[in-house]
C-alpha cells in the first residue's frame, strides 16, 4: 500500500486498515514459527503497512 492511496482513505477506513493489518501480521509471525511461510518478506511489508497507516493516522491528529 502506497502513501499516496493511504492518503485519500478516511480517517475510520485507516484506522479499520490497521487493525486488520496488526492481525494479518500476528497469524502471519504465529504461522512463520509453526512452519515457515513460502515468502517470509511478507511479515517485513506487514510492518512497513502498519507504520505508514499510524504515521497517517498521527500526522492528522496533529494537523486537527
Amino acid at each position: 500500500m502506497k502513501t499516496a492511496e493511504i492518503k485519500e482513505l478516511t480517517t475510520a477506513e485507516i484506522q479499520e486498515r490497521l487493525e486488520a493489518e496488526k492481525t494479518s501480521l500476528l497469524q502471519m509471525k504465529l504461522n512463520h514459527s509453526i512452519s515457515p511461510l513460502d515468502n517470509p518478506l511478507q511479515i517485513k511489508v506487514a510492518r512497513r503497512n502498519i507504520a505508514r497507516l499510524a504515521t497517517e493516522l498521527r500526522a492528522r491528529e496533529i494537523n486537527k
